[in-house]
């Protein structure tokens, strides 16, 4: 009998090549590449419009609105590339088969979580020229720079985590698009609906927005393990309902 020390290696096996499958999908082609490439034009044209400008600023402000309007460009990209794990594999006819291999529910969602989220590590890596153009007219933090990409990737994370939630889920790309839009706006404007929540609930609506309080921290170059553990959990909640979610496809297929 084997046991299952002996099987893990060949799940770790099976899901890497998922993420390789899943990195192929989006690099195969122009597409990847063409929303890589618009991504980091639009993360530049806001650096040099918004973040440097026209009037004298401190390094740390302008480092500070650049990871302010660069989780925009990420917003967008996770929306985007969460959208096509499963939508796209059900639109393929691969769904059936990837649900009966010898992969979990979870291992799936992981899976295609970690290949959505490494397209988001490849565009924060590919814009680490733009912070680092601060150097030439003053003094950047190292620990700015880094904990602010922190953020952005742990940002990411809960957007991807709703976005493969969505696509599990739905039966296409209108509706997984629309799940996890109106989710995301949910998400997005629990600090305005706060706003109109006198007393402790007001403070626990506002807790739940997924950009105001907890991203500020990071675009500030402010490390805050709160913080870190609100978008941990996030992602976590959405990766378990998206294993569900799976689940009963599994059974009703």
């Amino acid at each position: 009998m084997m046991t299952d020390s002996n099987q893990r290696p060949s799940a770790s096996k099976a899901m890497f090549l998922i993420v390789r499958r899943e990195l192929s999908s989006y690099f195969g082609s122009w597409g990847g590449w063409t929303l890589i490439a618009l991504s980091l034009m639009i993360a530049g044209i806001l650096f040099n419009t918004r973040a440097v400008g026209s009037s004298a600023k401190f390094s740390a402000d302008v480092l500070a609105q650049f990871f302010h309007d660069t989780s925009g460009v990420v917003l967008a990209v996770a929306f985007l590339v969460s959208l096509r794990t499963t939508v796209e594999e059900r639109k393929q006819g691969t769904l059936p088969l990837l649900l009966n291999s010898s992969l979990t529910e979870g291992e799936i969602v992981v899976s295609k979580f970690l290949g959505a989220m490494t397209v988001i590590a490849l565009f924060c890596l590919l814009s680490g020229y733009i912070p680092a153009l601060v150097f030439l007219r003053g003094k950047v933090s190292l620990g700015h720079i880094g904990t602010g990409y922190l953020g952005l990737l742990l940002y990411a994370s809960s957007i991807v985590a709703i976005g493969v939630w969505a696509s599990a889920i739905a039966s296409g790309w209108v509706v997984a698009g629309a799940v996890a839009g109106a989710t995301l706006a949910l998400g997005h404007t629990f600090w305005l609906l706060a706003r109109r929540i006198d007393g402790e609930l007001g403070n626990v609506v506002a807790y739940l927005a997924l950009h105001d309080k907890h991203f500020m921290s990071f675009k500030q170059g402010i490390l805050s393990l709160k913080h870190v553990a609100f978008y941990l959990s996030i992602t976590l909640v959405f990766l378990i309902l998206a294993r569900s979610g799976l689940e009963s496809r599994r059974w009703s297929s």
